[in-house]
């Protein structure tokens, strides 16, 4: 029996063209981060790739964080560490302006409430390339709250990166629960449903924001629109305390 569900973030809960949204967020990053360094906007942008890299390479050895700054610095130079809270304000600040580049689908936070109505135990499944503040954010941006879920997966706090499956085992060792009650709600066939598919995990793939880029066959996956999740989880089962 289902008890526990993982849902991702971006273009699942929160409705985005992630080309779209990459522009808004370097725009703003730039606009606020470069002048205070005294770089070009495209060295910045390098080193945030760079970074972003080291994270999604990551063998569980380091925080996500510590392997960011490290390989942004090399790119950028070892000034910016001396700035890393200037990039934590940006989050608090600027970085809301990037909600416009976004959705936003009142299914979501419903189905998000109809779940823990039925007992269920919810982990945010994000991929972990941002810190706390920033997922949080984007989690408002959603409709829903940071304490509707037990875990919120953030660059401080994993040290691994989808499509690793290590990453959604760190999630369950930490939360104690088994693969076999746990189903993986997400909108990446390659990021969300393969990975814990392997890991004897369910699966539910949301279709609105579609990323397919390996060209799965959907017929072998239980998949459907937002609307249609939310139909599905109202036939779940009541979880038994």
């Amino acid at each position: 029996m289902i008890k526990n569900i993982f849902f991702d973030l971006d273009g699942t809960l929160l409705p985005m063209e992630q080309e779209i949204f990459m522009k808004a967020y370097f725009t703003e990053l730039c606009n606020r981060v470069c002048p205070v360094l005294h770089i070009q906007p495209e060295i910045l942008i390098k080193g945030v790739w760079k970074g972003t890299e080291a994270m999604v390479k990551n063998d569980g050895s380091r925080t996500n964080l510590q392997v960011f700054w490290e390989s942004c610095a090399k790119i950028c130079g070892k000034d910016i560490l001396t700035h890393v809270s200037e990039f934590d304000d940006f989050y608090n600040k600027e970085f809301l302006e990037v909600q416009k580049s976004c959705g936003y689908n009142p299914i979501a936070p419903e189905t998000v409430k109809v779940l823990k109505q039925k007992g269920y135990r919810l982990f945010a499944a994000t991929n972990p390339l941002f810190p706390t503040v920033g997922t949080h954010n984007r989690l408002k941006w959603a409709g829903v709250l940071p304490s509707d879920f037990e875990i919120i997966t953030t660059y401080e706090n994993s040290s691994y990166c989808k499509p690793n499956p290590k990453y959604y085992q760190d999630i369950m060792e930490k939360a104690n629960i088994l693969p076999e009650e746990t189903m993986m709600i997400g909108n990446d066939v390659d990021e969300d449903i393969i990975p814990t598919q392997g890991l004897g995990m369910s699966t539910y793939l949301v279709t609105d924001c579609l990323i397919n880029k390996s060209g799965a066959d959907l017929s072998d996956i239980q998949h459907g629109s937002f609307r249609e999740l939310l139909n599905y989880v109202r036939m779940l089962p009541d979880v038994k305390k």
